[in-house]
């Protein structure tokens, strides 16, 4: 199985940076550009929330100055897995190959 994944991401002849998850709805980095995308994302939403926590006096403090970068970040993520993947759609498992048949 895991030969097949690995065969299915590297079948990506449009160059998408992420692919679609092989189970359920959503998106899988498929390059090297979409796993820095993600890196990014972690990296920011784990700096704004230490930032936050080492700055706020209460746990309301830490929670409301965190939803909206989180959001923001999220969204972004979402808006940019969008534009450089493949069009989402629900997916049970590799994709049957499509063959034409000629009578």
């Amino acid at each position: 199985m895991h030969k097949k994944y690995i065969a299915y991401l590297k079948n990506n002849p449009e160059g998408y940076w992420f692919k679609r998850k092989l189970y359920g709805w959503g998106w899988t980095p498929a390059r090297w550009q979409g796993w820095m995308v993600l890196l990014v994302y972690i990296v920011i939403n784990i700096y704004v929330f230490k930032r936050i926590a080492m700055n706020s006096y209460s746990e309301g403090d830490t929670l409301v100055g965190f939803v909206l970068p989180f959001l923001a970040s999220t969204s972004l993520l979402f808006i940019l897995t969008y534009l450089k993947g493949e069009k989402p759609k629900w997916q049970w498992g590799i994709p049957k190959e499509k063959t034409d048949f000629v009578s």
